[in-house]
């Protein structure tokens, strides 16, 4: 359970996923920019920073909202809470859920860019694979958030979690964001490469 009030407690997942999002779509430019020709090099790059970035923000922000920036997270904090009588409570949950959608943080990677600020992706995202990319993706990282809490090892989370996204970049067909609320605010508001379809391609795909 975390001490700090509501207030503080929303402000720290806003700012987080805020952050999140903007390290994503960032990452996601830059390397689009460094290596326009190599798709693989680019994956490098994006996850690379993610991984670090990732890390760092829950590190950041862990001790005051525990760090969730994803609905999915904080659904199963409720969830599981409501056996033992510890985790979220309904209230704070669908608090922090309102929260957690952060679409002005592509905007903002897209000025830092030079890019056209409002922009709207015009890609087909919500393919059979990447659907089930992101469904791997997101019960893994559930599976490995809540394995460390209830073994005594959550001191572990910055390291483990950046650790496990960074691979479930390259093992899954969506480039595995496991965050609805970041494949909202990294995709739709922008053209950047950090989606599933522009970073990891069709024509690229190793089953296309």
């Amino acid at each position: 359970m975390h001490t700090a009030g509501l207030p503080r407690r929303l402000l720290a997942e806003f700012a987080g996923k805020a952050l999140l999002v903007t390290v994503v779509v960032g990452s996601g430019i830059a390397a689009a920019q460094l290596s326009p020709d190599d798709v693989g090099s680019q994956l490098l790059e994006n996850s690379t920073a993610t991984v670090f970035g990732l890390a760092v923000l829950i590190l950041m922000f862990g001790p005051v909202s525990g760090a969730h920036f994803n609905p999915v997270v904080t659904a199963a904090d409720w969830l599981l809470g409501r056996r033992t009588g510890t985790g979220i409570d309904g209230r704070d949950a669908s608090a922090y859920a309102a929260v957690q959608t952060a679409v002005v943080a592509a905007w903002l990677a897209n000025l830092m860019f030079d890019r056209q600020v409002f922009e709207f992706s015009s890609k087909d995202r919500i393919t059979t694979r990447h659907l089930v990319g992101e469904l791997v993706a997101t019960a893994g990282v559930i599976a490995l958030i809540f394995t460390l809490a209830r073994t005594g090892r959550a001191a572990l989370s910055a390291a483990a979690v950046g650790a496990y996204i960074g691979s479930a970049y390259w093992f899954t067909s969506s480039a595995s964001f496991a965050n609805p609320a970041v494949t909202i605010g990294a995709c739709s508001p922008t053209r950047s490469p950090a989606s599933p379809r522009a970073r990891y391609p069709a024509s690229s795909s190793p089953k296309s």
